[in-house]
């Protein structure tokens, strides 16, 4: 047998950030996302001959191991090797002899979400594999448990819950690890309007998130006042974009997007940098009505809104950046996996 799984990569449309701890905590954060046609893939062939391979075929990268309880983690595919040591500790499953593959459709730190996705995914081939008894609540949470707790990677908790679940969700975060997702009943008609409006453009450039939300946190613990604020201004514009959505306002997405990047600068140094700052000016000057960086910031994508012949000249302007413009479509479905005879 075969298990084979795939979990999208999200776009973050509104309230960035505000699923980090402490401010979760304290506050409470809002985050608005959308899963997309962009995935993390992860294969599982058990073998007999007492080995664990591990492959990231994307990256190049393979380690092999004798079979053990626990691997070691060294700094090349810990998310592979963290997930699996969870599968043993927490479900008892010892002696295992398997070769992983995994690949992703986009490459680490582009700011949709890659490593909480990567994990989901290699998840729920383990899921698939045992038949393990966790819905989606208990998959997103172990998930955020592995990257965050047993391998100590700075972030906050959305990206998980998106890929688990998919579609376009209004997630609310709470003290405690308490999270709501509300799906989010949207026309088919709209969402193919704001897909067709929403530039997805990747700068061609990656960033280690990690240092950006090691700031945040740092001035969310401090309680500095303008970083915080501006925490509170981008979680007030995910209920304003969860209006827009749902009262069929796609109008007032370009505006959202402005209010949310002008504060989301404020949360945290290394957010913005010149080339980011030069995309953008030229996406506005070139018709978008807004936009801003995906993720936690620092390079990655960037999403603007340009409505008609704009989109057009928005594209056609930022080819002189030498990033890409990239293809994709709304996912309704989170993690999904299969097995293959």
């Amino acid at each position: 047998m075969i298990y084979r799984s795939r979990a999208p990569f999200r776009i973050g449309l509104a309230g960035g950030g505000t699923d980090v701890s402490p401010y979760s905590d304290e506050y409470g954060g809002a985050i608005l996302n959308a899963t997309i046609s962009l995935y993390a893939y992860t294969t599982i062939i058990p073998r007999t001959d007492g080995k664990i391979i591990i492959r990231a075929v994307d990256r190049g990268e393979e380690l092999i191991f004798d079979s053990s309880d626990e691997l070691p983690v060294t700094g090349t595919l810990d998310l592979q090797v963290g997930v699996y040591n969870r599968i043993v500790k927490e479900f008892g499953k010892k002696g295992l002899s398997f070769e992983m593959i995994t690949s992703m459709d986009v490459s680490s730190g582009s700011g949709l979400g890659t490593s909480s996705t990567l994990v989901t995914s290699i998840l729920g081939a383990f899921v698939e594999w045992f038949k393990l008894p966790l819905g989606e609540y208990d998959i997103a949470q172990l998930a955020y448990d592995i990257e965050r707790v047993d391998l100590a990677m700075a972030g906050g908790k959305q990206d998980q819950y998106a890929a688990t679940f998919g579609g376009v969700n209004f997630m609310e975060f709470y003290e405690g690890n308490k999270v709501i997702v509300n799906p989010l009943r949207i026309k088919a008609e709209l969402l193919n309007e704001l897909q067709f409006n929403l530039i997805l453009y990747y700068t061609d450039t990656s960033r280690e998130s990690a240092k950006i939300i090691e700031t945040q946190v740092g001035n969310a613990k401090a309680k500095k006042d303008k970083p915080v604020q501006a925490m509170h201004a981008v979680k007030e514009q995910a209920f304003l974009m969860k209006e827009a959505l749902l009262k069929d306002e796609l109008h007032k997405i370009g505006e959202i997007l402005s209010v949310s990047w002008e504060n989301k600068k404020k949360m945290a140094a290394g957010i913005t940098n010149e080339l980011i700052n030069d995309i953008y000016s030229t996406a506005i000057e070139a018709g978008a009505t807004g936009g801003k960086i995906s993720g936690a910031g620092g390079g990655g994508f960037m999403i603007f809104y340009a409505e008609e012949a704009n989109r057009y000249n928005v594209i056609k302007a930022l080819g002189k950046f030498g990033g890409q413009a990239k293809r994709y479509e709304f996912s309704k479905e989170g993690l999904t996996t299969w097995t293959v005879s």
